[in-house]
């Protein structure tokens, strides 16, 4: 079964063409800096045989408490997301968009929605709510959605057989670390919490977002410096994080300039790190055991130093340890002999996985 996968972001549509049997790649093209998404899956249908595509598959960032599973598209779903729409206003219509398009270009054609949220529906109320007024989460669904579930949920799929243990019996910390960085508790092989929340702007150190911060920040940057809401929404999502503290945001330039004895360069790396490892403190309470820990995207699955950085700060308490050797060569099992946890590099497919959902659904 061939399904093109569809990533239709504000700018940028990335696609890949996937043979869910044999999981290979037939096709992968990215699209940057579009001005129209119409013209540019215009574009894109002219290099692939749409005759064989036996179905489209859709990335979508946020399915609000309506989507905790993968859906086949109807209007009815249609109708939903157009509703849900409010929660993500950055992501979700340019998600949507490229649907409604292969809708009436192929109306006979099935579409999927993957949700990015879907993998964290099983968290527990205590673990989502926010100590606010209840009205807000009846009236206006304010609570933890998390994101990046995709990825996570691949990372579980993954590691279970690296462990060799059922999916009910395993207990992992998930970091997909890359330009957005999430973290994710998961026992029982369900996540039971996440670092990021109502958006994506929660939790860790990222690229360029600001991650955990105190919310009353926001009213003193309105009110003292008379800032725009729309002005403090670039500078958490697109000024801050790495970016905000040294310049950069590109790992591998940060730590380049922190081995030069840049300041600020030690500082970001610095915080990034130490907030990861908080959070691997506080997840292996909740788990109560722990089989692993795996590091993923483009930091986790390359970035030797953050990763002896990571298990550095934590190895004398978790009674773990790291392979040197193993670690610097990026290797998928990088624990030494002697650790009390498994500590995993796994490369994360996203795309592949968002295939077969779709399959399942399919067949």
């Amino acid at each position: 079964m061939k399904i093109l996968v569809i990533n239709s972001g504000s700018s940028s549509i990335k696609s890949q063409l996937i043979n869910s049997q044999t999981q290979e790649v037939l096709f992968s093209h990215i699209f940057e800096e579009i001005s129209s998404h119409s013209d540019a899956l215009n574009e894109l249908f002219l290099k692939i045989d749409l005759e064989h595509i036996d179905a489209f598959a859709h990335r979508v960032v946020h399915g609000g408490s309506i989507f905790y599973k993968s859906v086949l598209i109807n209007d009815e779903v249609l109708e939903k997301l157009d509703q849900i729409e409010y929660l993500a206003p950055l992501h979700n219509p340019h998600n949507t968009i490229a649907i409604k398009i292969l809708k009436q270009m192929f109306p006979l054609k099935k579409q999927i929605a993957v949700f990015d949220t879907a993998f964290h529906h099983t968290m527990e109320q205590k673990a989502y709510m926010y100590a606010l007024p209840y009205e807000l989460y009846e009236d206006e669904q304010i609570r933890k959605y998390g994101f990046h579930g995709s990825s996570h949920a691949f990372l579980l799929q993954q590691s279970v057989k690296l462990l060799n243990k059922s999916i009910k019996d395993t207990n992992i910390i998930t970091l997909h670390l890359g330009n957005g960085c999430s973290a994710c508790a998961i026992k029982n092989g369900k996540s039971i919490d996440t670092t990021m929340g109502f958006t994506p702007l929660e939790g860790l150190v990222m690229g360029t977002r600001c991650g955990d911060i105190d919310a009353s920040i926001v009213l003193y940057l309105q009110e003292k410096l008379n800032m725009s809401s729309k002005e403090i929404s670039t500078l958490l999502n697109k000024q801050s994080g790495l970016k905000g503290i040294c310049k950069y945001s590109d790992m591998r330039q940060i730590i380049k300039l922190s081995q030069d004895g840049d300041n600020l360069a030690t500082l970001a790396l610095e915080m990034f790190i130490y907030k990861i490892i908080k959070t691997i403190g506080a997840y292996w309470i909740i788990l109560g055991k722990l089989d692993a820990i795996v590091f993923s995207g483009g930091i986790g699955q390359y970035s030797s130093i953050v990763r002896q950085k990571i298990c550095d700060g934590i190895k004398e308490v978790m009674q773990l340890s790291i392979n040197e050797k193993a670690n610097n060569q990026n290797k998928r099992f990088i624990n030494s002999i002697e650790s009390k946890i498994n500590l995993f590099v796994i490369p994360t497919n996203e795309e592949l996985y968002i295939a077969l959902e779709a399959k399942s659904l399919l067949t």
